[in-house]
């Protein structure tokens, strides 16, 4: 078995043990070492079982290190509880384990590190290299939230709305080390999908696929940011837009809408036009409209201005923009923007030398950097 297909055994092995008795921490140390087992032994021995393997050496390991623990003395009696040896019932508890990932009590920071190792089956030193933070933080990390949950019994329906802010939070931490975050959590979500059915589900997997599709071409050979309507649409991965499209079209269908479909439809639009100039921008306004009733979201606000600048032109933009918050991150950058297409070269390019200063990655800062520079020169010609 590859890789992808042995970690997606682990939500399953994990939510046996918890259901035969044993703390969450616990029955997850014990299904990492199972794992490494697996590593070890299954390229010369592979079983024909896999998940009924894993959740014996799993369910062994636990026993072992209970047994260790002489605290723990007193419930040696689970050892003669034991389920007989045979095959373990094919029951799909990969939804439960996300809503205890995704427990409010945790943070958002410790809900999206468990969620990638008890359910995405990643070891600490892949989440941690992702994070770039040294592995021993991620290892304290990923206890402390493992002793927080260990005690949560979910009696009631989880949250689907917090386990889809946790797998988004996930999709936006990017591509660093040596595991595509990116793609780690379109494939959580598609997983998620396939065991609960809602709109808003579907809608979160549509938003990341069109997101995603757009890969290859966000960046330049050097490094650098390339904007949305200077991305060559060809590098566009036409697979993942038409997937994208067609799972949003049949969760509006159901007319149940929600933030994330709504977030879904702006992407189809930019990703359905066959240029940047022939873009949807009054179709694109109205979407902001709805999320703005969905969230009241200022970040919202600020793109809806954009937006309005495109549509209606750049002085409706920076009308609209007047009523955001200035203290908002990338509002300037917004504004130096409006600016630039108002014609006024001179107020641009001194607010994105101003953006420069704020901005949230060394990427981001270079582009505005740039864009303040070509502007300066275009205005002493």
């Amino acid at each position: 078995m590859d890789e992808a297909s042995v970690r997606s055994l682990v939500p399953g092995v994990l939510a046996v043990l918890v259901r035969r008795g044993a703390d969450f921490a616990a029955a997850e140390d014990a299904v990492q070492e199972a794992l490494l087992e697996a590593v070890r032994r299954w390229p010369a021995d592979s079983p024909r079982d896999a998940r009924g393997w894993l959740v014996a050496v799993a369910w062994n390991r636990y026993l072992d290190a209970w047994r260790a623990d002489a605290s723990r003395r007193r419930r040696e009696d689970l050892a003669g509880e034991e389920p007989a040896p045979g095959p373990v019932p094919d029951v799909d508890d990969t939804l439960w384990l996300y809503f205890l990932c995704a427990h409010p009590s945790l943070t958002p920071s410790s809900a999206v590190a468990l969620t990638l190792r008890a359910v995405g089956g990643l070891t600490t030193r892949q989440i941690a290299r992702a994070y770039l933070v040294p592995e021993a933080t991620m290892a304290q990390r990923i206890s402390r939230a493992k002793r927080t949950v260990s005690g949560v019994r979910l009696d009631r329906p989880g949250d689907v709305a917090t386990v889809l802010r946790v797998l988004y939070l996930v999709f936006n931490e990017g591509y660093s080390g040596d595991v595509d975050l990116a793609a780690e959590a379109v494939r959580l979500t598609r997983r998620l999908a396939a065991v609960v059915d809602h709109p808003e589900v579907s809608g979160l997997l549509a938003l990341m696929l069109l997101h995603h599709a757009r890969r290859a071409s966000r960046t330049a050979p050097d490094g650098s940011l390339v904007p949305l309507a200077e991305q060559d649409r060809s590098r566009w991965d036409t697979a993942a837009v038409a997937e994208g499209i067609g799972i949003l079209q049949a969760a509006l269908a159901r007319d149940r809408l929600g933030e994330f479909q709504a977030q879904a439809a702006v992407a189809a639009l930019h990703a359905d036009a066959p240029t940047a100039e022939e873009t949807d921008w009054v179709q694109i306004v109205e979407w902001y409209d709805e999320l703005a009733r969905l969230t009241d979201n200022p970040v919202v606000r600020l793109n809806r201005a954009v937006a309005v600048g495109e549509a209606d032109g750049p002085r409706a933009g920076l009308a609209a923009l007047a009523a955001v918050d200035p203290a908002l991150p990338r509002h300037t950058a917004a504004a130096a923007y409006l600016h630039e297409r108002d014609g006024d070269l001179a107020t641009a390019a001194r607010l994105y030398a101003e953006a420069a200063r704020t901005a949230h990655s060394v990427a981001e800062r270079d582009h505005l950097t740039r864009r303040a520079a070509r502007l300066n020169a275009a205005r002493g010609r």
